[in-house]
């Protein structure tokens, strides 16, 4: 039975996302469970991802768009030996034929060419808008679907280990990069296949999995006890702005 919150319930609640469920399945979860309390996400997670999905309650839904504009941080798993028409696990393997495997040197070789502003395509499976349509639902009817490239901003990126065919990558980047498009351009630019196994976030901006609750241990009612309070969200965006300058700036 929903339980009735007080109207001024208000902050965030970090879910460390299952693989699975969509974002709004997670929004419409914590909103019955906090009584009907206005509730929305800060960035979508697919639904193969996993990690951090930060959500806002109450008045804080007002922030979203804020705390979206933040940057994000992923661990991904991409398999080098094949493709997939969305570049994740969900659709039908193409196998790719590949003589000699990218030795680890040309691997991070051309992982660095990702660093900075770079150019990329989003998915065909995703939500981007094409004369008025979501990209998702034209692809999956069989329609032509012709997304342009786009600017996104790649702070850091690196190796974490390689076994062929598996790669695991650590990427720190701003809104709008896509992971799944990252493992196409990757496989590219190796002349391999490319597209992930695995897709885990763990930052959006302040928030990291240290502060996400599992999902099977979420209480049946959710409380204003267990929000990031909105004075919180603030300090934690202060402490960030000052990391982010004090790592920006050059040495003396």
């Amino acid at each position: 039975m929903e339980q009735s919150q007080s109207p001024t319930m208000a902050g965030v609640l970090v879910i460390d996302k299952p693989r699975g469920p969509t974002s709004m399945s997670m929004v419409n979860l914590v909103r019955r469970r906090a009584g009907k309390v206005k509730t929305g996400h800060a960035g979508t997670l697919d639904p193969l991802a996993t990690g951090v999905l930060v959500l806002g309650l109450g008045k804080m839904t007002k922030r979203l768009g804020e705390l979206t504009l933040t940057n994000k941080r992923y661990t991904t798993v991409i398999d080098l030996s094949a493709t997939t028409a969305g570049h994740d696990d969900e659709s039908p393997r193409v196998e790719v034929e590949i003589a000699n495997p990218p030795s680890l040197s040309t691997l991070v070789e051309v992982l660095e060419t990702f660093r900075g502003n770079i150019m990329q395509r989003p998915p065909i499976f995703s939500a981007v808008k094409v004369d008025g349509h979501r990209a998702y639902a034209v692809a999956r009817k069989g329609g032509e679907v012709v997304i342009e490239p786009r600017r996104v901003e790649v702070f850091e990126i690196a190796l974490v280990e390689y076994e062929w065919p598996r790669v695991t990558i650590d990427i720190k980047c701003a809104k709008g990069f896509y992971v799944r498009s990252f493992a196409r351009d990757l496989g590219k630019k190796l002349e391999t296949g490319g597209y992930c196994r695995e897709i885990r976030r763990t930052e959006v901006g302040p928030f990291t999995l240290e502060h996400a609750h599992q999902l099977e241990k979420l209480p049946e009612v959710i409380t204003q006890d267990l929000l990031i309070q909105p004075s919180g969200v603030d300090q934690m965006l202060v402490a960030l702005d000052a990391n982010n300058i004090s790592s920006t700036s050059p040495s003396p």
